[in-house]
């Protein structure tokens, strides 16, 4: 039990402040004219998040916070089935409870609104349309987990998981904002959907599927071909899991 709660308030974190930040800033724009620097700011905000839930809960659960991540985690044979559907659940909890706060301060503010949602269309900074979204949200959640497949699978490298996939996922927001406001989470595009509603619910299933097929690519692809041998001479896939704080 300790694992989900640990994942419930993980995906607290993540989409709080990660979806927060863009609804402060205004999302693209940053508000006015600032662009780029808004982009940036609404990426460090879901990189470092990531950052602070690794080292607070990686111990605990791996840090997945994300439900396209535990299923890399179940395809490499990590969790259980069971599992997986403990962590998603966990997961979804969190979010739509961060989205439910963020609705919360949204209403006490007199020019906050809308809760960061994704979306391609009319709902993209740059109007991209169904397909370029589609293949925007695999090939970067499939970089995103293969990043994490990468540095947990090895003793060497898996101290500084939480730097590394933090970096990774604010790496990915930086071209992802401005197309989709990049999901590669279905958790994290689920909660906002429904509470933003219209167009934004009617796309969400892009946020949903893409992200999954992404982390299932990246998961079958590390675990045929990128295998690494520790000092036992043993090949492991993975050997810790996806430990966000490398453990």
């Amino acid at each position: 039990m300790k694992k989900y709660v640990a994942e419930f308030i993980g995906t607290f974190i993540l989409v709080f402040v990660g979806t927060g930040s863009a609804v402060v800033l205004g999302g693209y724009t940053g508000g006015t004219d600032t662009g780029f620097l808004g982009v940036l700011a609404i990426a460090f905000a879901f990189g470092l998040s990531i950052v602070a839930g690794a080292y607070a809960i990686g111990h605990i659960s791996g840090c997945h916070v994300n439900p396209a991540v535990s299923l890399a985690v179940l395809i490499s044979g990590n969790i259980t089935v069971k599992e997986f559907g403990g962590y998603v659940i966990a997961q979804l909890v969190g979010a739509f409870a961060a989205s439910s706060l963020l609705a919360l301060v949204n209403s006490s503010s007199t020019s906050l609104e809308g809760y960061g949602a994704n979306g391609y269309g009319e709902l993209s900074a740059v109007g991209l349309n169904l397909t370029g979204a589609l293949i925007v949200e695999v090939v970067l959640t499939f970089i995103f987990v293969l990043a994490i497949l990468g540095v947990t699978s090895s003793k060497s490298t898996s101290h500084m998981a939480g730097i590394v996939i933090g970096l990774t996922l604010t790496l990915v927001h930086i071209i992802g904002i401005p197309l989709t406001g990049t999901s590669v989470n279905p958790a994290r595009s689920l909660a906002p959907a429904v509470f933003a509603g219209g167009d934004a619910l009617v796309q969400v299933w892009v946020f949903i599927a893409a992200p999954l097929v992404g982390a299932a690519l990246a998961a079958l692809i590390f675990k045929s071909f990128f295998t690494v041998k520790e000092e036992t001479g043993i090949e492991v896939a993975g050997e810790s899991g996806i430990d966000g704080a490398g453990n």
